[in-house]
């Protein structure tokens, strides 16, 4: 999947450059520059003229916000100037004339810099998004609150985190649950250390608990980024976070949290295993970090599943491609399967990519509501 995307990216930001090139080429400025000029030379010119813009915009991107942000800015201008130019041909059906003026480009990059200005805060600005959950069995009330996918240094900082810690502080949870990807490759030593002493500062009923993600150990080894998946855990360790690598831990008297190892690690647990000999009149909440096995955890008997991974799908329309290509179970949201609810939330943060058109960024703050006879999404 992780090919087919790049392959895309930088496939869409060479057809981009191309096709922006030939689109600048139709401003007035630059037909003029072109002078007079005509046949397949003057359209030459005028090409390699408007492959000047074109060029230094996409220069001035990567060189801003690195090579995959700056093909999602193509792209985006791409799409939309073409849907611009489509428009503009009915208008001019319908006028019986063209503009003198070239004014479906201009109407291309004012749309795109406000579509892309909106997904760029979608990413940044992070919501608080609740879920209250009934459940049959007799075990009180716990608030859980749930984040995933912070990467730490992509929107944010250490400091900037504990920002966001302190508004998960005042949801007064029972419980706080880190679903993966906490870390990532380029988060330096020093913002990871400030966000697990950010969390360290959290005061719950019965503490912090994380699972690790595909990212958090790290992709390129100790030496690229200066500590290990070790380091890590000694460092949340160490501000009071339990770490849960396919280890059951309970929760006062009625709740189970059960914390996998990620997907990608090999010989990682089974739900069959994991469940084995918990008693069933007792809640059983999983902390998953990939959405994928829905129908065995379905089948173990667990109450509740939490994972991150997806971004919510990130970029429109292509936000439910995990679920069509078959690696996620589900992109985003709240789904029950057979007794067993499903929680995927967008993560506070992003990776790489610095827009969010699919989804927004968010924590999540779920309410388990004991003894209740019917379940009810409101």
């Amino acid at each position: 999947m992780w090919a087919f995307i790049f392959g895309a990216l930088f496939l869409g930001l060479g057809l981009g450059l191309l096709y922006l090139a030939s689109r600048f080429a139709r401003f007035s400025v630059i037909r003029r520059a072109a002078g007079k000029w005509k046949g397949i030379p003057g359209k030459l010119l005028r090409f390699a003229l408007g492959l000047v813009p074109a060029l230094a915009l996409v220069l001035a991107l990567w060189k801003a916000m690195g090579v995959f942000n700056a093909a999602i800015c193509v792209i985006h201008l791409m799409v939309i100037w073409i849907l611009c130019d489509v428009v503009n041909l009915f208008v001019k059906k319908k006028r019986g004339r063209d503009f003198e003026k070239y004014y479906a480009g201009v109407f291309a990059l004012g749309i795109t810099f406000c579509y892309l200005a909106c997904g760029w805060y979608l990413a940044h600005h992070v919501w608080r998004t609740a879920y209250p959950l009934e459940t049959e069995k007799q075990v009180g009330n716990l608030r859980i609150v749930l984040f995933a996918d912070s990467h730490v240094g992509s929107t944010f900082d250490g400091e900037g985190f504990l920002k966001l810690v302190k508004e998960m502080q005042a949801e007064n949870p029972d419980v706080v649950v880190v679903a993966g990807d906490y870390v990532d490759d380029d988060t330096t030593k020093d913002d990871m250390v400030a966000a697990c002493e950010a969390l360290g500062t959290l005061e719950t009923t019965y503490g912090v608990y994380y699972a690790f993600g595909n990212h958090d150990k790290g992709y390129y080894g100790p030496a690229y980024r200066g500590y290990s998946g070790a380091d890590l855990i000694a460092e949340l360790e160490k501000n009071g976070v339990t770490v849960l690598q396919d280890e059951v831990a309970l929760l006062g008297e009625d709740f189970y949290l059960i914390g996998r190892q990620d997907r990608s690690e090999p010989g990682r647990a089974s739900m069959e295993e994991l469940t084995a000999g918990l008693d069933g009149d007792r809640y059983s909440i999983v902390l998953d970090h990939q959405p994928y096995e829905y129908d065995a955890q379905a089948a173990s008997g667990v109450d509740l599943v939490l994972s991150g991974h997806t971004h919510g799908g990130q970029l429109f329309p292509f936000h439910r491609m995990g679920e069509w290509m078959g690696v996620d179970a589900k992109s985003y949201g709240l789904e029950r399967r057979e007794g067993t609810d499903f929680i995927v939330t967008s993560g506070i943060s992003d990776w790489t990519i610095q827009f969010k058109t699919g989804c927004r960024s968010e924590y999540v703050v779920i309410d388990v509501l004991g003894g209740h006879s019917l379940y009810n999404f409101n």
